[in-house]
């Protein structure tokens, strides 16, 4: 144990996704030599090192554990012992990250705490080191380190409660704008237009970027971007007006594996330093003082091995992995038992009897509800492809999808299709439209409209007819297949929009796009972490037998809770369980406030893409009736393709035109008018208009500056020049009158 100890890894290839272990030669063990393992449980990944009583490294590995924390140690454990003979009752083991807490005592360890550990490493490796900062996947520390020798103090700042600034957050954006790990990690920040994302939240953050995805701004600008928040979050909330001095030390994976993290990095501290005038030592560049090790992923585990040196010989001997196999397969199962709940169906029976009804896509209709029941709409024979026939074309420019429908002048869906969101609005509407060509053949497009996230950008650049808000678009939609609805629920990729109709019209209305806890992205961000295709959720969902208790709240803490939970042993099929019926809670009351269904109505028409997930499906229905007994759940017919079947639909009831045809000219200032024209019974219609209108029909002019532009006849246009002039002289413009009398010469 003497003073040239020094645990130093092997560098680790440079790529975020590998899951690999690094190993060196192992000597032979000395006589009554005690060996020491460090190991980090982290949220994302579990790594270990393994030293010899002098502080020379063993073994190290890195490896993701995909939720299952015990697991991946039990296997470390397995390997430590048989390749590497960590013996139990003579070396010593020490824990420390997020899911040390359960696991350390089963096997004998000891916790060190996170910060301490790291600090320990970084004492002992780097003694000229100022500052430090760890960004790991779900928290990040920074450590203030002042002082020479014994005289050395630390400062340590934590951020673990919310996902700005962690590495998830940049991984999970990055798997929304389809770009592969392997792509991410050679990013650069140098060079790239910046734009504003939040760096006070994860979910403001996620909002900012999908609105920069949806205005057509390049996916390298967006990471660019998303590195720059992260460094502004560190620095901003991390650092407490505090100046980093160099020397710096950048850790953790998100810091080495992302190159333009590193860059944005140099970036800012430089900048910081040039500020606030700090001197850099003689010779030196600022960015040579900013320094990536290799092994920095190991930090924390060989502040563990270093913690243990300053240990007695007594302390976290090593138990053997009895006790943790046994956890593993038996003792979670009985703790889970206490503090969960059974899954999401009682029994067989009354899960069968839920898929019969929901879950073919033809029994989603509650049976009785007569005129109302679309299941044989579905299946009706539809035209062939290439031979539509004329048209409408409705679409959806959503932010996970884009989806387009072709309707007939009956409003029968006849074509429905949709495309991945590739960040770019341009590129999903072109890969749309390419299916649509195909299904038309020659028929007839007669009108274009569009809806969602992407419809200002393209409306345009589309020449739709019709850009249509989405509220509008996705109530239209619901009331179209069932006129009875009292409540409309649409859950979406990034939002939850909830109608609340009387008569048919809508009444109140409840939108939650600022938090992410409700909305489908959420759950696929979840099912994604865990490796889960989003066609596998809802079975992996069912197959729970019980599922841990979340709590109702912020999407930033429900993702928090998720971690507590793996914690405790829940695995995924068991979490997504919970999240399904937690979804319920945050739709209706968290996010919608709606504390009192029974005042909402009876009949809830479910739709937007998440309501395609059965298990959410479930959890849904389960919640109104558990609220309101003879309450109707159904399920539209066409959930994800609700919102595009809205925007035709509106398009079919009215028609809009602007054109030279439509220009005012009743006097210079020739407003640019609009004219739109709604189908009503008894309409008059405009047979002599420059655009005639049948009858049946009514007119709407808009975009006109003064009440000459509502005109299009003559003798209307009298009417209204009279009605001018009479309002003209009861009240007279004083000011004009003062002018005039003012400037008026004297006559003699």
């Amino acid at each position: 144990m003497g003073t040239d100890r020094l645990i130093k890894i092997e560098p680790l290839a440079a790529n975020p996704a590998a899951v690999k272990a690094t190993i060196t030669a192992e000597g032979p063990r000395g006589a009554g030599e005690n060996r020491i393992c460090g190991l980090d449980v982290g949220s994302t990944t579990c790594k270990y090192v393994l030293a010899s009583g002098d502080g020379h490294s063993l073994a190290q590995a890195y490896e993701r554990h995909n939720t299952k924390q015990a697991e991946k140690v039990l296997e470390f454990l397995v390997r430590l012992e048989n390749q590497y003979h960590l013996t139990p009752g003579q070396d010593r083991i020490f824990f420390t990250g997020s899911g040390a807490g359960i696991i350390a005592p089963l096997v004998g360890g000891k916790v060190i705490q996170e910060v301490v550990a790291v600090a320990s490493a970084v004492e002992r490796l780097h003694p000229s080191v100022r500052f430090v900062s760890e960004i790991g996947g779900e928290d990040m520390k920074t450590i203030f380190l002042t002082g020479e020798g014994s005289a050395k103090s630390k400062q340590v700042l934590m951020q673990s409660a919310c996902s700005g600034g962690t590495g998830t957050f940049i991984e999970k954006t990055a798997r929304k704008l389809e770009i592969p790990l392997e792509r991410l990690s050679k990013m650069r920040y140098q060079g790239y237009t910046l734009h504003k994302v939040s760096s006070k939240c994860g979910i403001f953050a996620e909002a900012d970027a999908n609105t920069l995805l949806k205005a057509g701004v390049s996916v390298e600008e967006i990471i660019a971007s998303l590195f720059e928040a992260v460094v502004y979050q560190n620095l901003a909330t991390l650092t407490r007006g505090n100046t980093p001095l160099p020397e710096i030390l950048l850790l953790g994976g998100p810091n080495l594996f992302f190159t333009g993290l590193q860059e944005a990095w140099r970036h800012h501290l430089a900048k910081l330093w040039k500020e606030r005038k700090v001197a850099m030592p003689e010779g030196k560049d600022p960015t040579s003082m900013i320094r990536v090790p290799d092994d920095a992923l190991y930090y924390a585990a060989q502040g563990c091995v270093e913690a243990g040196f300053r240990e007695p010989q007594s302390t976290a001997v090593y138990q053997g992995a009895g006790k943790l196999r046994w956890w593993i397969e038996e003792g979670q199962h009985e703790e889970k038992k206490k503090l969960g709940r059974g899954g999401l169906w009682k029994d067989p029976q009354e899960l069968a009897a839920f898929k019969a009804r929901y879950g073919n896509g033809k029994g989603n209709v509650k049976s009785g509800c007569g005129k109302d029941n679309h299941a044989a709409a579905a299946q009706r024979v539809l035209p062939p492809i290439g031979k539509l026939g004329p048209v409408v074309v409705g679409c959806d420019f959503g932010s996970t999808t884009a989806k387009a429908v072709c309707l007939s002048p009956q409003k029968d869906l006849l074509f429905s299709c949709y495309a991945l969101s590739r960040g770019n609005p341009i590129e999903d509407a072109k890969s749309l439209f390419r299916q649509v060509r195909t299904a038309l053949g020659e028929g007839e497009l007669l009108a274009l409209a569009i809806t969602g996230y992407g419809k200002d950008l393209l409306n345009d650049i589309l020449g739709a007819d019709c850009p249509v808000v989405e509220t509008i678009a996705h109530a239209t939609a619901g009331l179209h297949f069932f006129p009875d609805a009292d409540c409309i629920c649409d859950v979406g990729g990034v939002d939850v929009k909830i109608m609340i109709l009387n008569n048919g019209a809508v009444t109140d209305f409840r939108l939650n796009s600022q938090c992410s806890s409700g909305n489908g992205a959420f759950l696929q961000g979840v099912a994604e972490r865990f490796q889960i295709p989003m066609n596998d959720m809802a079975d992996r969902a069912f197959e729970a037998r019980a599922m841990p208790q979340l709590s109702m709240d912020c999407g930033v803490f429900l993702q928090s809770d998720i971690v507590n939970q793996q914690r405790k042993g829940w695995q995924a099929d068991e979490i997504l369980a919970g999240l399904c019926t937690i979804l319920p809670l945050n739709v209706w009351i968290y996010a919608g406030g709606l504390n009192n269904l029974k005042q909402v109505g009876k009949k809830y028409i479910l739709q937007g893409g998440t309501h395609k997930n059965l298990a959410v499906v479930k959890t849904q229905a389960d919640f109104i009736l558990s609220k309101i007994p003879d309450a109707e759940v159904v399920v539209h017919p066409y959930s994800g393709e609700a919102g595009a079947i809205g925007a035709a639909i509106e398009k079919l009831a009215y028609k809009t035109r602007t054109s030279l045809d439509t220009v005012c000219h009743w006097c210079p200032v020739t407003c640019q008018r609009s004219f739109i024209d709604v189908e009503l019974e008894g309409g008059k219609g405009r047979e002599w208009s420059k655009v005639p209108l049948s009858s049946g029909w009514e007119r709407v002019i808009v975009n006109n500056s003064c009440p000459k532009g509502l005109m299009e006849d003559l003798n209307e246009m009298k009417v209204v020049k009279a009605e001018i002039e009479r309002t003209k002289n009861a009240f007279p413009n004083i000011a004009d009158l003062v002018r005039k009398e003012a400037f008026r010469r004297a006559t003699t």
